[in-house]
């Protein structure tokens, strides 16, 4: 196999389509939401490129004893109402620097032949605790845009993420602005030790403004409950070994 192969699963006439990323990153914030939105308009949804990468980790995905080499994949989308949307998504990133370029440049091509010129890149921001309330941080590669952002619920902080933005999300803003596609990376905020549904929903609040479509979220609040009950046991975890904590009392016993 080559560096890269490009699978032409399908062609499509798009109109004016928007790309968005959705990757595993922290809290696989970003790849949560992608999946959500495939669920959510798999009616309106075709496959139309599978990316394969030797960057990509040596393995397969296996789903009723049938093997797939692991991809990433792209949907185009025209949902009833909104923008139509080409959807990216994949259960890997490149394991190398020259693989995030790669990929990046690949899936800005696949984006251009569609005829998209504007994309989106999601993903999670760490706080290192857990929070109720989640915001939105945002990124983007052009003054113009902040606006529109900022009505919708995004959050522009001066120095944050510290250390930047890596990976594809990253790639993306400083690739597209290159091409001059206008480009905004979504954070939600999350803990960054679990899978969190809730900050997903929250950048998926804010795309659904920015782009005009309608989502449904019962099956990620149901995600999210699941995880509550996760974070409740670690809870109830964390405080029985506090209480098991030997007291100054205790220790001046000698048996």
């Amino acid at each position: 196999m080559d560096e890269l192969d490009i699978d032409a699963v399908a062609e499509l006439e798009l109109d004016d389509p928007v790309l968005v990323e959705g990757l595993p990153g922290v809290g696989h914030v970003g790849k949560l939401a992608v999946d959500h939105l495939l669920e959510e308009l798999e009616g309106e949804s075709t496959l139309v490129r599978r990316v394969y990468s030797r960057e990509f980790p040596p393995q397969v995905t296996v789903e009723d004893g049938v093997s797939e080499l692991t991809c990433a994949e792209i949907y185009a989308v025209s949902p009833p109402e909104g923008r139509d949307l080409l959807l990216l998504t994949g259960d890997h990133q490149a394991q190398t620097n020259d693989g995030h370029y790669v990929l990046t440049s690949a899936f800005l091509d696949i984006a251009e032949e569609f005829g998209a010129s504007e994309a989106f890149a999601l993903g999670g921001i760490p706080t290192g605790e857990l929070i109720d309330e989640y915001a939105v941080v945002g990124a983007m590669t052009a003054e113009s845009m902040r606006e529109n952002l900022e009505e919708s619920g995004v959050e522009f902080r001066e120095d944050e993420p510290a250390g930047g933005i890596v990976g594809v999300s990253g790639l993306l803003l400083g690739l597209g602005a290159r091409r001059e596609f206008e480009v905004a990376c979504l954070m939600g905020e999350t803990s960054g030790y679990l899978v969190d549904p809730k900050s997903a929903r929250a950048v998926l609040e804010v795309l659904e403004e920015v782009l005009e479509i309608d989502l449904d979220y019962e099956t990620l609040d149901e995600r999210a409950g699941e995880m509550e009950d996760v974070i409740g046991k670690i809870q109830e975890m964390e405080q029985q070994q506090q209480m098991d904590v030997p007291t100054d009392d205790d220790l001046r016993y000698i048996g």
